[in-house]
């Protein structure tokens, strides 16, 4: 029988124990419990929704709400480097080169289907 050994309570641990307790809820919350928390919620929501018992509006803010749960991560980072960014630069003018002159314009009177339903027999 292997006996743990506990560190001393006058060294200090490798981690403080908020970060160790904020690094176990966040991995419980996007894990492997939080995928298959929503798979069943998703599953649930889709049977009470085909058997009538739940309206598709309440079914899909479930489908949505584990959406944002599980992109939470993604969504955090994309919304910090929109607000670390500055402005983007802005572009660098169009250099315009010569011209050629364009072509003689239609007539205003031109009409492009104008015998498109007559019959040419």
């Amino acid at each position: 029988m292997a006996i743990a050994i506990e560190p001393s309570l006058f060294e200090p641990a490798a981690q403080p124990v908020i970060a160790q307790s904020q690094s176990w809820i966040e991995a419980t919350l996007f894990g492997n419990v939080a995928i298959a928390l929503c798979m069943l919620a998703v599953a649930l929501v889709g049977f009470l929704a085909l058997t009538g018992r739940l309206p598709i509006r309440r079914g899909l803010f479930v489908i949505v709400g584990c959406f944002v749960v599980l992109g939470a991560p993604v969504l955090a980072l994309g919304i910090g480097s929109a607000m670390q960014d500055e402005a983007p630069a802005p572009a660098p003018p169009i250099a315009e080169g010569e011209r050629e002159p364009r072509g003689d314009l239609l007539p205003a009177d031109y009409d492009p289907y104008a015998g498109a339903s007559l019959r040419r027999d």
